[in-house]
């Protein structure tokens, strides 16, 4: 590995580039695309390079009220386990060809404008940043709806398994699939059928997360419409379809929180063919007892502690270590790299509930 052919220019603009792309992704007003696990979970430094989720089943239990000298009655100790691995590595690569780089050589012997220049030096920047979100935000969205994410796979398409330890009991159906059947479908009925099991566990449930599909169907649900038209006191039989403001004001109102639409995509690219994929499992919502579920844990990948000479270093969020060099093999090519050792995970599964519309269950 070489230093950048562009070195002056990787010298001066890299660090404030760097920063100022981390600050617009962070920011939800400048953002196109949010990012909904830097807002339910809180970054976390693994000094072993492993990460940890512990789940059980706590109940909360009322103490015995006993004559005096008598002795207190034993009661059963709650169960508790632990899910744990090795934070796995991601990262993601560009280059610029010997084409390119000789357009960016003549638009500097031309005198091009310095903005013009900075700017297709540095295009794939963000892109290799940004890579890694999306990678973390499809994790996250496919373990929170699931309690299982899988890992970056390769091209020979191995991958890491992570299974957070979702409860079964905490996994519910439904008696009839709401899909097809917005007339004898009971969501409502199904969804008091969650909020009584966390009540039952001691758990308070203080917001939902679902996606289109299951908005969708909640929204034309019949026992769903009644329930908004009671609240807003419509008398009549022609209760129109819910928007999805209405979806939320019904739930705020009867239960006392809202629900949020997760509606996601992101795009994938595996042997050069890119595809769009929703992590979210469809018809799947969510409901948490937590502001935040658990915590992005990282380490300190191996380039970090032993730098390559000749390459050009920044970091990006303290995980995410951004590269660019040059190297010729065989061909002359400029990169712009990132890599970071990082996952998402859960952190009490026993505070998390489920209902996906799709799967009957009795």
């Amino acid at each position: 590995m070489e230093k950048s052919l562009f070195f002056q220019y990787v010298e001066k603009y890299f660090p404030q580039l760097v920063l100022s792309v981390v600050e617009k992704l962070n920011d939800k007003t400048q953002s196109t695309l949010s990012y909904l696990f830097k807002t339910l979970l809180q970054t976390e430094y693994s000094v072993d390079g492993r990460w940890e989720s512990i789940y059980g089943e706590y109940n909360r239990v009322a103490a015995d009220v006993v004559a005096m000298d008598s002795p207190l009655p034993l009661k059963k100790r709650d169960s508790a386990g632990r899910a744990n691995g090795n934070i796995p590595k991601m990262g993601m690569e560009l280059f610029l060809n010997e084409k390119q780089m000789a357009d960016i050589d003549a638009m500097i012997a031309q005198g091009i404008d310095n903005q013009t220049i900075v700017r297709k030096i540095f295009e794939d920047t963000p892109r290799v940043i940004s890579g890694i979100y999306e990678r973390l935000e499809y994790m996250f969205l496919e373990g929170l709806s699931t309690g299982v994410a899988l890992a970056d796979q390769n091209n020979v398409g191995t991958g890491v398994r992570l299974d957070y330890g979702y409860l079964d009991s905490h996994k519910f159906g439904v008696p009839t699939a709401w899909a097809g059947n917005a007339a004898s479908a009971t969501a409502i009925s199904d969804i008091d059928r969650v909020i009584k099991k966390a009540t039952e566990d001691g758990n308070r449930i203080i917001k939902a997360y679902a996606d289109k599909f299951w908005f969708d169907e909640f929204a034309k649900n019949q026992q769903a419409r009644e329930q908004y038209a009671f609240i807003q006191g419509f008398v009549g039989q022609n209760i129109p379809n819910l928007t999805n403001d209405q979806v939320s004001a019904a739930f705020q109102n009867k239960y006392g929180f809202s629900v949020e639409l997760v509606d996601r995509a992101v795009k994938t690219e595996k042997n050069g063919k890119q595809t769009v994929e929703r992590p979210w499992a469809e018809g799947t919502i969510v409901f948490v007892c937590d502001n935040q579920v658990g915590s992005l844990v990282w380490t300190r990948t191996a380039e970090m502690n032993h730098p390559v000479a000749g390459v050009t270093y920044q970091t990006a969020d303290n995980y995410i270590l951004v590269s660019k060099y040059r190297e010729n093999r065989p061909a002359l090519r400029e990169y712009t790299s990132s890599q970071a050792r990082v996952v998402p995970v859960i952190a009490n599964p026993d505070r998390i509930y489920t209902l996906n519309i799709k799967t009957v269950q009795a």
